[in-house]
């Protein structure tokens, strides 16, 4: 498979991570081509930590790994939709998804 396709923009690309049972969005994270190689390799997810500056295997030090179920692209192939079995929490906060912080709408309904 020639992942280059994915990769014309950018060299990472964001990949959303859903859970299969319940259509949660847990995390997004950032892909390079090996991250995504490993990630098609081993059935499991690897991302790149811009942070870091280096692959990640999600859950190899937290033992909550993300068994991926598939992964499809988006309509420019420049971001990826991964659903996964997740096991336990997704968050390094200890939280099911990284998506916790509401942010309130203040919609002004005078327009």
């Amino acid at each position: 498979m020639n992942l280059a396709q994915y990769f014309q923009k950018s060299e990472l690309i964001p990949a959303i991570i859903q859970e299969n049972k319940t259509g949660e969005v847990l995390m997004l994270a950032y892909m390079n081509s090996e991250s995504l190689q490993k990630t098609l390799e081993t059935g499991y997810t690897w991302f790149y930590s811009r942070s870091r500056q280096e692959l990640w295997n999600k859950g190899a030090t937290s033992g909550h790994v993300q068994k991926v179920l598939s992964i499809s692209a988006d309509c420019d192939n420049d971001t990826l939709l991964i659903t996964v079995e997740q096991t336990g929490p997704a968050c390094h906060t200890g939280a099911k998804s990284c998506f916790f912080n509401k942010i309130e709408l203040q919609v002004n309904e005078q327009q």
